[in-house]
């Protein structure tokens, strides 16, 4: 029997990550996606849906703040400015895939930025920081997929 599970395991592997692992085409690739995820967010916020979960999700307030994308005037708790932003990513559909099927930066860079925002001043993380959360991010969503049994075939479903 192995000493370890397969999530403790994969929890020590990311937990022993450092941004000095980042490689320089990682570096470049991942400002790309992120440049997109965040084009695509922006636009995104015009829809009817985005309006309509940024509107429902004033009602919760918070000291801690984060900024919902194209509204420099509003601001929302980490966990809604994320919902919100993703939503806005998400509701146009134009950012980039993976396989198995899954729109990884929507789902990562939303909650990563609405986070690093509430961080305190003296706490804020740095811009290679920021890449290497992420990257992980990316890494666990696409590898949780790939061992999903309910992510296999899912273009064929469709």
């Amino acid at each position: 029997f192995p000493s370890q599970t397969v999530t403790g395991n994969f929890a020590k592997v990311i937990n022993g990550l450092n941004a000095n692992q980042l490689t320089d085409q990682v570096i470049q690739r991942s400002k790309r996606m992120i440049l997109d995820t965040l084009g695509v967010g922006l636009l995104g916020t015009s829809t009817e849906v985005c309006h309509k979960v940024a509107q429902y999700s004033k009602i919760y307030s918070s000291d801690l703040s984060s900024t919902i994308w194209g509204h420099l005037d509003f601001r929302l708790p980490p966990l809604y400015a994320a919902f919100v932003n993703g939503v806005a990513v998400h509701s146009m559909d134009f950012d980039d895939t993976w396989h198995p099927a899954t729109h990884p930066s929507g789902a990562v860079l939303p909650a990563l930025i609405a986070l690093s925002e509430a961080f305190p001043q003296k706490k804020k993380i740095s811009g290679l920081d920021l890449l290497l959360a992420f990257n992980v991010g990316i890494e666990v969503q696409g590898r949780l997929l790939h061992f999903s049994r309910e992510a296999r075939n899912i273009p064929k479903r469709y």
